[in-house]
């Protein structure tokens, strides 16, 4: 029997005692042994559960017992799952988690201590939820080079943008929505902040190049400003809004971002709602290629986990290539400098004087059709983020700016 411990006992870790429960015969099939789940770490005891007498609060019991070959750390954020993490490691311990904040945050640091010591550290579950996404860059895509990803990465700002969309509803209105049907925290920041999002983008980046940006140098916009006009605006000029993460080579250097993008219909990316994720990954050789599934959520997180519970126990992690990650300070192309396609909406602006204006910044101006009384919208392409800022210093009426997905 191949004993294993869970760092945290929310909804992931419980998620992954009833994968680990539900699936035993297959997992053992696959692990070439039965897999016990001997601890829990916890603050909190769980009287009613099954697995209440495996739950301790001291690490050491852990860390300090030879039987345990590997820690699923579903704890979140990055402290102290960093720091317990890195201990199992140096003691031989493989360790498998959820959590996209550490791996974003020290990614490099944990390899580096994994390959050190000889063990694994696998982190299927931190991005795309139940969508295996992360070893296919090291398995199948391996020998092509990814020159871009663009995804929806968030479950929940999904649903918000899905819903605004379909029901013709406020920001706040839906938001209260998704925190009700527990798709949004109390404090939903994380996601509609596009934080979350951007953790995940920095993971995927880091895959496709080796380098782990630092957080301060990836750019993330907020969803909490788009109105029902600016749906209504998207539908118009034959798109819609979407949170896209994205990695792209901006004249040799990696941009990364995550916002807020109109992004046209014929698009993939259009046609994914509610809490479904999807991530476009463009290779040289290959080309598009398309990762679609539920990407948060108990068990979809939960099974992730465990797919890595069984590639580290059963020894598959260890024939396939690891990757290496290097942290670097300023390695991410400047946001600022990067060019987009705008669309733009003027209040009591007269279209003559809008679009002579609009003409002095943009190289294209076009107007979207069936603009309200009083408005004026435009698609204008392309400018940097410096352009655009000289543009509205210049004016007191603009009232919506997004950028387009080409």
């Amino acid at each position: 029997m191949k004993h294993i411990a869970i760092f945290g006992y929310g909804v992931v870790g419980g998620g992954v005692t009833s994968v680990i429960e539900e699936n035993r015969e297959a997992i053992a099939r696959a692990v070439g042994d039965d897999v016990n789940v001997k601890y829990i770490l916890d603050l909190r005891d769980f009287p009613d559960s099954p697995y209440g007498g495996r739950v301790v609060h001291d690490a050491s019991v852990i860390l300090d017992d030879p039987e345990i070959r590997l820690i699923a750390e579903t704890m979140g954020g990055s402290h102290p799952a960093y720091e317990l993490s890195i201990e199992a490691l140096s003691r031989g311990k493989h360790v498998v988690t959820s959590n996209k904040e550490v791996v974003a945050n020290f990614g490099d640091q944990l390899l580096a201590c994994a390959a050190e010591h000889g063990v694994s550290y696998l982190f299927e579950a931190s991005v795309g939820g139940g969508i295996p996404v992360i070893r296919p860059f090291l398995t199948s895509l391996a020998g092509d080079t990814v020159v871009g990803i663009s995804g929806i990465l968030n479950g929940t700002t999904n649903f918000i943008l899905s819903k605004m969309k379909s029901e013709k509803r406020d920001f706040s209105d839906v938001l209260a929505e998704a925190q009700v049907l527990g798709y949004a925290e109390r404090d939903p920041s994380a996601d509609v902040d596009g934080i979350d999002a951007k953790r995940k983008i920095m993971i995927l980046s880091a895959l496709a190049t080796g380098v782990l940006p630092e957080d301060v140098d990836v750019y993330a916009e907020s969803i909490s400003k788009i109105t029902p006009e600016d749906v209504s605006a998207a539908e118009r000029a034959g798109r819609v809004i979407k949170l896209v993460g994205s990695f792209r080579l901006e004249k040799g250097s990696p941009a990364i971002y995550v916002c807020p993008q109109m992004v046209k219909l014929d698009d993939v990316l259009a046609s994914v709602n509610d809490v479904y994720n999807a991530i476009r990954v463009k290779c040289s050789v290959t080309g598009d290629v398309m990762f679609y599934g539920r990407g948060a959520g108990r068990f979809p997180t939960a099974g992730a986990v465990t797919a890595d519970i069984v590639a580290a126990l059963s020894g598959a992690a260890a024939a396939e290539r690891a990757p290496v990650f290097t942290k670097k300070s300023g390695a991410v192309a400047d946001f600022d400098k990067v060019r987009f396609s705008y669309y733009i909406r003027l209040a009591d602006a007269s279209p003559s004087d809008a679009e002579e204006d609009l003409s002095r910044y943009f190289d294209r101006v076009e107007c979207v059709p069936g603009s309200p009384v009083g408005k004026a919208e435009y698609i204008c392409g392309e400018a940097s983020g410096k352009e655009l800022r000289a543009f509205t210093s210049s004016r007191d009426d603009v009232e919506s700016v997004i950028r387009l997905a080409e």
